[in-house]
Parts: C-alpha cells; structure tokens; sequence
C-alpha cells in the first residue's frame, strides 16, 4: 500500500429511521473530529476518508452493511451503531472478519467482545449515580418505562436491583412500548403514572418516541418538581426535538453535557458550532463519536496500521482529554473510563450539573464490585 493513499475509514450512522435524529448527532461528532484530524495532516501524512452508508435505523441493515464495508470496501475500522440491537447485528460480523467496531453509545452492560471498543457510559458510570440522587431526592418508588427492546429490557433490571437497595424501593409499573408507538399510548402510560404516584419516572424510551412521554407528562399537569422523570439517555438532542418547555425540571445521568465548562470543551464545542451551526446541540452521543475518532487516530499513528492486531495494543490503554475529561480505554474490557455527572434539564434546553465525578471512574460493565454507598456514587455537589 502506497504510503499515500487515502486511510477508509467505515461509518453507520442512520440518516433516516426512528433513531436519525440520534445518530446525526453522533455522525457530526466523528465528521468534526475527522476533519480536524484531516486539516492536521491526517493519519501518518494520509487523508482519512470515511465511506458511509444508511442503516435506515435497522439492525439487519447494520449488519448487511457492517459486512459490505469489509468485504467490499476493505475497511478495517467500523464506527456506528445506536441501539444495542444494531451493535449485536454487527457484532458477529467484525468479530467473524476480525475487523473492530467503534460503538460510541452508552448502553445496557454486561458484554464484552476483543472487537469492540464500548465508548460510552456503563452502567456503573451512569445508572448507579442516577439510582443514588434520584432516591436521595424524591424517594425509590419508581414506574419504569421503555421502549421494546434489549437495552431498555436490561437497564430496568439493573436500575430494579439498584432501587430496591434503598429504604422503601419498589417498582410500581414496568411499561415497555413499539418504537414507532403513536402519541395516545404514551397518554395511556401516563395515565396510569398518574393513578399510581411514583416518585420518580424511570425513562428507557429511545429515538423519535422520547418527546412523546415528556409532552404527555407536562399536558397531563405532573409536576417535575415532584415527580420527575430520571433517564440515562434523554441528551440536549431528544430537548431539542421535544421543546425546552416540556424538558425542564428532568433529569439525566451521563459523562458529558455541551454545558460542561472545560477547554477541551468550549474548543469543541466551537469547531462544532463553526461547522454545523447553533442549532444542532452536542450530546453525550457526540461527544463519545467526536474523542474516539481522535483516539483511533492517536493510536494508529504510533501503530502505523490499523489492522486490528496492530493498533488494538496502542488503543487499548490509551487516554485522551476529551471534553468531559481525560478518559481512558480500559485494557482489559474495552470499555471507558468516564466522569459521572447528574444534570437537570433547564429552560435554554441544555443541562445544569449538579453533581459531578472529580475524577474518572473505571469502568465495571459486569456490576462485579458496585454497591451503593461506595465511592463511586459520591458525585461532588456543584453549588449555584
């Protein structure tokens, strides 16, 4: 291969779907760090070049297309996937060719694959932080509701476990919906929140549906204040669909805010308005696709290859100051370390944090060693 020629790179992020709106966010975080990666002389002197396809928001096009981009386009490197659906579609087919997939969404746990480098929030990083304040501030009665499918199934049995630690935990309904559900099912589901009282919303619902709940919640007159809605996966992006009116009061658990006040942050998130306008908002999905397409590159810089065999040691192990932090790719389980933060959903439609990790937390995918009450879940409380 010509030390010159082009470096392709595989991207899957849908640009149609239930999930679009998700996955062109985490699109624009790989395009902006791969034009910055780019304008900085690329890879070893050579353009990164990425060869996209739509995976319309389904999990067999993403493993359709996983297979095209090795077989057809030679492609060493996937990054992509949203829903945990997608990341198993794909999963056999990288570990089948060994090639590696790049999954910058934060997800359910428990998995592992030496073809995966798991880039967002586990659950020990984002939903024990959540179980902790939300029970602390309005109590561990909850009513969980999801959408139809693996990752929020999973979550709910973790956070389950979690909330019945706690003084007074049960669960009070468990509501899983299609995610092309109409507007009247969330009303139903509502409805029954309101008879039941929780005292607070566990919401696993993902993609196009998630304005749905949060509008029935405020037309149906519940109060944040008081009954609020707690989510791992409600960003800045799924505010900006719903409207910041029917956001504000609810709460979000997860490593990165675009209100984070770092320099690596500010920088970013300024190339990123520079590029794609004010309008479109970071998220936590941006943020994990924008730092691990940097990581990627470090990492083949001192590899000189991307074959997996060779630049899987100089990326596992490998930190970056990402706009959350300084993080780091865990050597053993590929996952990463990350800063635990609790936002609360404001009325310019981003996050105030309120607590916040001072230091990254290792990453523990299995829930081998967390309890509560150890130092994982003490966030430092921000003061305002």
């Amino acid at each position: 291969m010509a030390l010159t020629e082009p470096i392709k790179i595989g991207l899957l992020f849908s640009k149609t779907g239930v999930t679009a709106e998700l996955e062109h966010s985490q699109r624009r975080g790989a395009i902006l760090a791969l034009e910055e990666i780019n304008q900085g002389g690329g890879i070893l002197g050579r353009e990164v070049v990425p060869v996209e396809y739509d995976p319309e928001s389904e999990s067999l096009r993403f493993r359709h297309l996983a297979e095209k981009l090795i077989r057809e386009d030679g492609v060493n490197v996937i990054f992509g996937g949203y829903t945990s659906s997608s990341r198993k579609a794909m999963l056999p087919v990288v570990e089948k060719h060994n090639r590696l997939l790049i999954y910058s969404q934060q997800y359910e746990g428990f998995e592992f694959s030496e073809n995966i480098i798991y880039s967002g929030a586990s659950p020990n990083q984002n939903g024990v932080q959540l179980a902790d304040f939300m029970s602390a501030q309005f109590g561990a009665r909850v009513y969980m509701v999801g959408s139809r499918y693996v990752y929020p199934y999973e979550c709910n049995r973790t956070m389950q476990e979690l909330l019945l630690q706690h003084p007074g935990g049960a669960i009070l309904g468990e509501r899983y919906l299609d995610l092309d559900a109409d507007y009247g099912q969330f009303q139903e589901v509502v409805a029954d929140i309101r008879k039941k009282q929780p005292d607070f919303i566990f919401s696993t619902v993902i993609g196009r549906t998630v304005p749905y709940l949060y509008r029935a919640y405020a037309e149906a007159g519940l109060d944040p204040a008081r009954m609020p809605i707690g989510s791992l996966n409600t960003s800045e992006t799924e505010i900006h669909m719903m409207g910041a009116r029917y956001g504000e009061g609810h709460y979000t658990s997860a490593p990165y805010f675009q209100s984070i006040d770092t320099p690596a942050n500010r920088r970013a998130v300024r190339h990123h308005i520079e590029r794609f306008g004010a309008q479109h908002p970071t998220d936590m999905n941006w943020e994990a696709a924008y730092y691990q397409m940097h990581m990627y590159a470090n990492a083949f810089e001192r590899a000189g290859s991307d074959d997996i065999g060779t630049l899987l040691p100089h990326l596992c192990g490998s930190e970056y100051t990402a706009p959350q932090g300084r993080v780091r790719i865990d050597p053993v389980n590929h996952h990463m370390a990350l800063y635990p933060r609790i936002g609360r959903a404001n009325a310019d439609g981003q996050f105030t944090v309120l607590r916040e990790s001072a230091q990254a937390v290792p990453p523990d995918p299995y829930m081998v060693s967390q309890v509560l009450g150890d130092w994982v879940t003490k966030l430092v409380t921000r003061e305002y």
